[in-house]
């Protein structure tokens, strides 16, 4: 691999679920609430779709969702903590539309939960964002990583109680129901594992964008971590060409993912092209005996070599213990929260309370949620602390383009200019319309964004 390569950007997209309620009646609709919400996101750019000085888009989604894609991020540290960023961000503007609501006389709770289903059935998104080489078969990629993205929701699921014809049921994955092809352009109206839509927001001759969504909305930071890092080290193992990963192929992959996610205990074995029988441990394992292999000979950078570390961890204790990993994995913390309850109430996993914890662990307020309350109290472990995210808020990563894109906005919001800004370009929208393209988004300085700001 060149010099560059050895680094990689990554991207995570998260959309959001509203409601705004009074006393435990729905007071305005899911559209009525992000557009109070995205009043204040208007003013700051006259449109609901708005790059921000910390380099990350925040936009109204399809469907009244809104959604937060983080800046291009070259460590996976940093993502976890521009992911938790936008959490903070969109939940202070939560603050500002109660406050304009009370002064408009409109009594309510806003809540805002990263979670991936609604009470109505609906589905929307977490979509992981991986550079990858212009020169790389997108096509290999999808058929080695396919198996692994669908065993993965053991450790990177987030939990979720359906209703099936033998009664309410707790499973692993909120996205597993949701997902009905293994490869496909489409993100909505038949939604796959492997996004391939081509838009790579980069140098379209040098690179694309492996665009995975069937992952869920994740809570925990390690979980976060996890679920992206093991990813990053699959695909350098891939793009290094000395690994030869085995044919894992499922037979039927859309019933395999749905298989897995219906069984808390990993016993379940999911059905192989080939004919073989495996648990999502098993097939997890396969990867990450190739993976050992490959770092014992080639070696990691540093927080690779945490990842893997972590990797190893973690399959050893849901093979053994799981109940140790609580602390860590959305779908054991959510679980043991519920069973807890259901315990004490004796009541039913099909109890309307029980469906109310079920969202209740994703609400983003860190005074009410159910996974900050676990976390306030020492329940759970955490990677990033809130300085951390904090920072975050306002500012950008320092080694990708993100960092350009920021400190441009940054200042032509304080020169109260007129811009336009979006993946690649850097525009002033005055007589001479200049524009800056920036198909690099390694590229952390660039002497014309130096320039454009000095002539604000």
């Amino acid at each position: 691999m060149t010099l560059e390569y050895s680094r990689r950007i990554f991207g995570l997209e998260n959309e959001y679920g509203v409601t705004c309620t009074l006393k435990g009646q729905r007071r305005l609709s899911p559209d009525e609430v992000s557009r109070v919400i995205f009043r204040r996101v208007v003013s700051w750019g006259r449109s609901s779709n708005v790059f921000l000085e910390n380099g990350a888009r925040l936009y109204l989604d399809v469907g009244s969702h809104p959604e937060y894609a983080t800046p291009e991020c070259d460590s996976i540290k940093d993502l976890v903590i521009h992911d938790k960023a936008g959490e903070l961000i969109l939940s202070r503007l939560v603050e500002l539309a109660e406050d304009k609501l009370n002064e408009e006389g409109v009594r309510g709770t806003i809540y805002l939960v990263k979670n991936n289903t609604d009470s109505a059935g609906n589905s929307y998104g977490c979509h992981e964002n991986y550079l990858i080489k212009r020169t790389e078969d997108l096509a290999k990629y999808s058929e080695i990583i396919i198996p692994f993205l669908i065993s993965r929701q053991i450790y990177a699921g987030a939990g979720k109680v359906i209703n099936t014809a033998k009664g309410a049921l707790f499973t692993l994955s909120q996205r597993a129901e949701h997902i009905w092809e293994g490869v496909s352009s489409a993100t909505t109206r038949s939604r796959p594992i492997i996004n391939t839509r081509d838009e790579s927001h980069a140098d379209a001759e040098k690179y694309r964008r492996l665009h995975v969504i069937v992952g869920d909305s994740n809570m925990n930071q390690i979980a976060t971590f996890l679920k992206v890092g093991t990813v990053a080290l699959i695909l350098r193992a891939i793009e290094d060409k000395s690994v030869s990963f085995r044919d894992l192929s499922l037979d039927n992959p859309v019933r395999a993912i749905r298989e897995i996610s219906h069984d808390i205990t990993l016993k379940k074995r999911v059905k192989l092209a080939n004919g073989r029988e495996l648990t999502a441990i098993e097939i997890q394992n396969e990867y990450l005996e190739k993976i050992i292999k490959y770092a014992d000979y080639n070696g990691l950078p540093q927080e690779e070599s945490d990842i893997l570390k972590l990797w190893i961890k973690t399959i050893r204790l849901l093979e053994t213990d799981p109940s140790q990993l609580e602390s860590q994995v959305d779908w054991l913390s959510k679980y043991r929260l519920i069973e807890d309850y259901r315990t004490k109430k004796r009541i039913s996993m099909s109890s309307p309370l029980v469906a109310l914890i079920d969202i209740q662990y994703h609400d983003t307020n860190r005074d009410r949620g159910l996974y900050y309350l676990m976390e306030k109290r020492g329940y759970i472990k955490t990677l990033v602390n809130l300085n951390e995210i904090e920072n975050a808020v306002e500012n950008p990563p320092e080694t990708t383009r993100a960092y350009l894109r920021g400190k441009f906005v940054k200042q032509a919001k304080l020169k109260n200019r007129d811009f336009t800004v979006d993946w690649l370009h850097l525009k002033l929208n005055d007589q001479s319309q200049r524009t800056i393209l920036l198909k690099d988004p390694f590229k952390n300085h660039d002497e014309r964004v130096d320039k454009l700001i000095a002539n604000l």
